[in-house]
């Protein structure tokens, strides 16, 4: 008779199948191409797919424009609800500041940039405005 092991009870996990428990990734196929990809790094060390995760280990994830270093508090191979994924771990405080620093810089980079495409008599404006300049 075999049982079903709780993911309390995970004591090996491999870091590809933990990442898609922790629901960082959508896939384990994802992960695995984030950790082949150079990605996911492990005590500042670049990992391989196989690769165990232990409790208390520091990982940095890079996801799009945002890097994560997250610590981990649990371990699961078992893909489960949001709430639960989010007990296996815990961001960094220095993360978090330079995440949201880091996206305030876009945010204002972006506001050069206008929220709409010049109406008829917009463009009359802009290209008045620029004949000026011409001569």
């Amino acid at each position: 008779m075999t049982t079903k092991k709780d993911s309390t009870e995970d004591t090996r996990t491999r870091i590809d199948k933990w990442l898609w428990a922790a629901r960082f990734y959508k896939t384990r196929s994802l992960a695995k191409a984030a950790i082949d990809s150079g990605h996911v790094h492990c005590e500042g060390q670049r990992v391989k797919v196989s690769r165990e995760v232990l409790v208390n280990m520091t990982l940095t994830l890079r996801q799009g424009n945002d890097e994560k270093t997250v610590i981990v508090d649990a371990l699961s191979s078992v893909r489960g609800p949001a709430p639960v994924a989010q007990q296996l771990y815990h961001e960094t405080e220095e993360s978090v500041a330079k995440r949201a620093a880091l996206s305030e810089q876009r945010k204002a980079q972006n506001l050069a940039h206008p929220e709409h495409k010049p109406n008829k008599k917009e463009r009359r404006q802009i290209h008045k405005f620029q004949r000026g300049f011409g001569e």
